[in-house]
């Protein structure tokens, strides 16, 4: 039997044929990707502690507690949600959460492109979008084919995925990452995000939001990684970053001219990024290089909150004065000077393409 009342709401908030009285329409927020965006699908799945942020001193600046955002609170989405008037969007896993009006987050900390990225221990973009199609699914059951395919074209699409397909053979072994040129595995980390928003597409998915281009060769993680040059940002790690977004570009424009009323926000972070890390002073930070939280040098060792079995760390007195939080992720600053850009700022991280308010036609 369908819930009306729920209809009901949607139809009010969603359906562009039901508006009244000029009411403006509310476009749902489909999240995936990994922990830039992952807002505690993390909790619920049997995995190692390094992939979850449910730890004190994660969430401390804004929620007062671990959330699951890695982070010190919050992350990108949850800004771009505040300014399309949304609410926070939830995650996928939570426990008895079904109500996607809003929309909802499939992200997972740690998760790639390929299915061998962390393999066994994240939620990878192939099995979100799986998810994805499981709430369209139930969706069609609420609303009938053609509301809830209205409902998906009027939904807006983000997606962060590639930095661990990146990060993940420089800290542990690859044989695929081995028997391929980067040309090659930047190729297959691509092909994979397109398929994606293909199969999206399919489901009535018209307006995206990718978000690449962060310097990970500069995380403090990065910069212990070989001892003989302590400090210094791994360079291989940076040219397969700078190739994806490159990559990644051709291919949207690609999709455009094949994908009818395909639209999307494409944000390279790097340039913006690089530059807060190299003159933090200017953006209102003190440190650009070590982190917040962590051990051992530049706070490079990833056991913030007592991961990885470590009960050692150290924590910074003034988190606001950082640019990184933990060893591989930024403060809720950061992710606030980011999140503005996207959304309507100058310097256009967007480039050629939209800025991601234009998405929501607000």
């Amino acid at each position: 039997m369908r819930n009306f009342e729920y209809e009901s709401l949607l139809r009010a908030l969603l359906i562009p044929s039901s508006y009244s009285h000029g009411e403006k329409k509310h476009a749902a927020l489909f999240i995936f990707g990994d922990s830039l965006f992952d807002v505690g699908n993390n909790n619920y799945i049997n995995t190692s502690s390094s992939f979850q942020s449910n730890i004190w001193p994660y969430g401390e600046t804004f929620f007062n507690y671990a959330t699951g955002r890695a982070s010190d609170g919050r992350l990108i989405p949850d800004f771009i949600a505040e300014y399309a008037k949304l609410p926070f969007i939830m995650p996928y896993l939570q426990p008895g959460f079904d109500n996607y009006i809003y929309g909802v987050n499939f992200a997972s900390g740690g998760a790639g492109a390929l299915a061998e990225t962390y393999q066994g221990f994240v939620i990878d973009l192939k099995t979100q979008l799986s998810y994805f199609k499981n709430v369209e699914k139930q969706l069609r059951h609420k609303l009938g084919d053609a509301e809830a395919y209205t409902f998906l074209s009027n939904a807006v699409y983000l997606i962060s995925i590639g930095s661990n397909d990146y990060f993940t053979p420089f800290r542990t072994n690859s044989t695929l990452f081995e028997s391929h040129s980067h040309e090659e595995y930047v190729g297959m980390v691509i092909g994979n995000l397109t398929n994606v928003i293909k199969e999206i597409y399919k489901k009535g998915g018209r307006k995206f939001g990718f978000a690449n281009g962060f310097p990970l060769g500069c995380a403090p993680s990065m910069r212990i990684l070989k001892p003989e040059s302590l400090g210094s940002c791994v360079e291989e790690v940076t040219a397969l970053v700078k190739l994806h977004s490159r990559v990644l570009a051709k291919d949207l424009l690609k999709l455009k001219t094949k994908l009818q009323g395909f639209r999307y926000s494409n944000a390279n972070f790097y340039d913006q990024v690089n530059e807060i890390i190299g003159n933090p002073l200017k953006y209102g930070f003190k440190e650009g290089k070590a982190a917040c939280c962590g051990s051992g040098p530049y706070r490079g060792i990833s056991n913030c909150g007592g991961k990885a079995g470590s009960a050692e760390f150290q924590l910074c007195e003034n988190v606001t004065e950082y640019v990184f939080f933990d060893s591989g992720h930024p403060t809720e600053r950061v992710y606030q000077i980011l999140s503005k850009l996207w959304w309507s700022g100058t310097p256009y991280v967007t480039g050629t393409s939209i800025h991601l308010m234009e998405l929501f036609d607000l």
